[in-house]
């Protein structure tokens, strides 16, 4: 089994930064792609953010020029730099890793709020 543990939401101000962190413990084996998720309430789950094991990322278009997703394979790690948040930002975050199709291991979330 692999457990993602995602930490470091909380309040953020319009305009300011936040920074999540996950950790991935259990049979990880690379190589797996990590993931951040969000869902507001009332709206779908969707993808933020996404790397490779090679650090290739992508970007949901909504964050792009905003958001930095990075790893640590070492200690089977992703962070998310927030910057310039707005309040739309705000929802519950989940980290993701995935082995392979069909394959992909959830955190609890870490809920994010953007507000003044």
């Amino acid at each position: 089994q692999v457990q993602p543990v995602e930490s470091g939401g909380g309040l953020g101000q319009p305009g300011g930064s936040l920074r999540l962190s996950c950790a991935a413990s259990g049979s990880i084996f690379s190589p797996y792609v990590m993931r951040w998720y969000r869902q507001a309430p009332g709206k779908q789950r969707e993808l933020v953010a996404a790397i490779s094991s090679g650090g290739k990322t992508n970007y949901a278009d909504s964050v792009k020029g905003r958001y930095t997703i990075s790893r640590d394979n070492a200690k089977n790690t992703v962070l998310l730099q927030m910057n310039f948040l707005k309040p739309e930002d705000t929802a519950v975050y989940y980290c993701s890793l995935q082995r392979g199709p069909g394959d992909e291991y959830w955190g609890q979330g870490t809920q994010v709020t953007v507000s003044s």
